[in-house]
């Protein structure tokens, strides 16, 4: 059975995004734009009686790489699932409205205004205004400062009353790193999969390390959290409380938002090359370990560990979905960026990756990984 071709999945889902909108305003001009570049979703821009919007919608509820690779089957088949995926009930995308409407409502966040929702496809309007990333850009030495205000106000937000009664209905648990790493890195087809990458040596021994490392025990009553917390997530149209895109939220150990965070952030570092990554790494540390230094004793070691394990997922995650996706599937320049720099991050994964096993505390790992992070950063300088 072949993979369907991507140039087809994509026209696909461009006619869902159209049929959609003309339901919701019917009558309305609709001028459909550019697609987004997007390893997961189905992104596209377009206009409604001249007002701007994004449209997304998710293609069989699976990642546009993997439906590109065959996992749904050619493409009849990815068709005909397609069109009993929009109906459904739990759909993410109609899981991805509801959450919007949680955060905007009992959450008292500022979320990315929802324009709409139909046959599976999520309209928002656009948010202007500076990512985190582009502040930390622009001002390095409020790393620090900017990472508590944006953790602070999910943490506050997620924990309001209302929140986890929404959240058990619409949880989005596909956006979860551990849930992730675990689907992509077990058995013979996390082997052929890694294979893929071309440095699938290296990556399927940083992958053996992360599945056999001791994790955290879940804790009773685990808390929300936004579960897809990148900095491209948070945008400062005012430049003084962040409005948030792309939730996806579920219950699960707060450590996990910081790590996502981080993830993405010291990535990029990695991918893009900033005026001040030195700057970058110590306000990112100085965070870390102020927030370490409010937990009870006996529990900064673990947080820590959780911390660098799930960092370190998340980016295994994310670097082997960039590096199998296939011609013609739209990359953003941040994610062919980390495309060029996959021997780097591999050998950052392969190092990095290396004490799991030992009985060193969290303090060491995250140390190590700082020290992994730095080497990546002067290895690209040095390109």
């Amino acid at each position: 059975m072949m993979p369907p071709p991507v140039t087809d999945v994509l026209a696909m889902a461009g006619d869902q995004v159209l049929d959609a909108s003309r339901l919701l305003w019917p009558g309305a001009v609709v001028k459909p734009g550019a697609p987004v570049p997007s390893v997961t979703s189905y992104v596209q821009h377009l206009t409604v009686d001249g007002r701007p919007l994004y449209a997304k919608v998710s293609v069989c509820g699976v990642s546009l790489v993997s439906v590109a690779a065959g996992a749904c089957g050619d493409l009849a088949t990815v068709r005909a699932r397609q069109s009993a995926y929009l109906t459904t009930p739990g759909s993410l995308m109609a899981r991805e409205a509801e959450q919007l409407r949680t955060l905007s409502g009992p959450a008292r966040l500022t979320a990315a205004p929802l324009a709409g929702y139909a046959r599976g496809v999520l309209f928002t309007s656009p948010v202007a205004g500076p990512t985190l990333t582009d502040l930390i850009d622009a001002e390095p030495g409020r790393t620090r400062e900017l990472l508590a205000l944006v953790l602070g106000d999910i943490a506050a937000g997620l924990a309001r009353d209302g929140v986890g009664e929404a959240v058990e209905r619409t949880a989005i648990r596909e956006r979860g790193i551990a849930g992730t790493f675990h689907r992509k890195f077990n058995g013979l087809s996390g082997t052929a999969y890694l294979r893929r990458t071309g440095h699938g040596e290296t990556l399927a021994t940083a992958a053996g390390r992360l599945r056999r490392a001791r994790r955290l025990p879940p804790a009773p009553g685990t808390a929300v959290i936004f579960g897809d917390l990148k900095p491209e997530h948070a945008v400062f149209s005012d430049r003084a409380r962040p409005v948030y895109l792309d939730p996806g939220l579920m219950r699960g150990h707060p450590v996990a938002d910081t790590a996502k965070l981080l993830s993405r952030l010291l990535l990029g570092l990695i991918a893009r090359r900033p005026a001040a990554p030195g700057v970058v790494l110590g306000g990112t540390d100085s965070f870390v370990r102020a927030r370490v230094r409010r937990l009870p004793a006996e529990k900064r070691s673990g947080w820590l560990r959780e911390l660098v394990l799930l960092i370190l997922m998340d980016t295994l995650n994310i670097l082997t979905t960039y590096l199998t996706a296939p011609p013609g599937l739209l990359l953003s320049a941040h994610a062919a960026a980390v495309r060029d720099r996959a021997r780097t991050l591999a050998d950052l994964l392969d190092h990095a990756t290396a004490p799991l096993a030992s009985g060193d505390d969290g303090t060491t790992w995250w140390r190590l990984y700082l020290t992994c992070v730095r080497e990546a950063v002067s290895a690209c300088e040095s390109d």
